[in-house]
């Protein structure tokens, strides 16, 4: 018997295993050792840049050069994706090396609340009062990770971490207004890794650190990962909106806290878990007001 599962169920299950990818990606990004973040960005992206090359390849060998034509109006939220996305990298392979995995992901994963508000700008996607209101909450929540203090240099890590989330959430908003523009996944993939490839390339010519075997090897499954989780994410997102599936995201903070603990005996500290739980517990806020929204526009029809 063949399962069948609606749009909503698939961008649900990509999601989680996006999810997984990401906590993956970062425990072999830290594995990889004392290499600066730009140069272990850029080998991430080299496999990932081959992986989304060999799959618009293939698709063309099975449909023709149409597949790989991006869409009339396309090219700008490419480019919006790919500068924003770079962005996001940057700030959290930065954090990943400083910060406990688990810190890192939960800041990354304010992503799904600016993918809301960047979806309105976008897209159009309304956010009603109680979004809203979730959104400006998980914010606060945040600053109880980021912790500001005057000491700047210690909140570097922190404000890394989310800078990236915020990148990731426009990120995110773009692939959404690309889906809308039926642009092919593989392209975007191609376009965001080639690009911010190009970004690492001066600090690679100029401060190139020599890798070891095992290294290389670490960055090359961190690059495999990221794939992964790109294309699930990609993919999730062209199967339902920001706002019916964001919630999903957040099983990353489970996979990076039990990897975190399993590789390197990490644990987050008690105002990092009340942040933890303040941002998750506005996710599901949002959630499952958005579930209630639905069955009210179905029952009006």
């Amino acid at each position: 018997m063949k399962l069948k599962f609606s749009e909503t169920t698939k961008g649900i299950l990509l999601l989680i295993l996006s999810a997984f990818f990401f906590a993956l990606m970062a425990v072999f990004v830290r594995l990889s050792g004392d290499i600066f973040f730009v140069q272990k960005a850029f080998f991430r992206n080299i496999v990932a840049f081959v992986i989304a090359l060999a799959g618009i390849l293939i698709d063309i060998k099975k449909h023709g050069y149409q597949v790989a034509v991006v869409p009339k109006g396309a090219f700008i939220y490419l480019l919006l994706r790919a500068i924003t996305g770079s962005i996001g990298i940057f700030g959290n392979f930065y954090a990943v090396d400083r910060l406990v995995l688990s810190d890192a992901a939960i800041l990354n994963k304010m992503a799904p609340f600016f993918a809301i508000v960047f979806s309105f700008v976008l897209i159009r996607e309304k956010i009603k009062p109680v979004p809203l209101a979730a959104i400006i909450i998980a914010f606060l929540g945040s600053m109880l990770i980021v912790k500001p203090s005057f000491n700047f240099s210690q909140m570097i890590p922190t404000l890394a971490g989310f800078a990236g989330g915020v990148g990731a959430g426009f990120a995110y908003a773009c692939v959404r207004k690309l889906s809308t523009l039926k642009c092919n996944g593989k392209i975007i993939i191609l376009f965001f890794s080639g690009f911010s490839m190009m970004l690492s390339l001066p600090y690679m010519i100029v401060s190139f650190n020599p890798m070891t075997w095992q290294q290389i090897a670490f960055l090359c499954c961190a690059g495999a990962c990221a794939a992964g989780g790109q294309f699930s994410i990609t993919a999730a997102y062209y199967h339902a909106p920001a706002s019916k599936i964001s919630i999903y995201d957040y099983t990353q903070i489970i996979f990076s806290t039990l990897l975190g603990l399993i590789f390197f005996g990490q644990l987050p500290d008690y105002l990092s878990v009340i942040g933890y739980v303040i941002i998750i517990s506005m996710a599901l806020l949002n959630f499952f007001y958005n579930k209630k929204e639905q069955e009210k526009n179905k029952k009006s029809l």
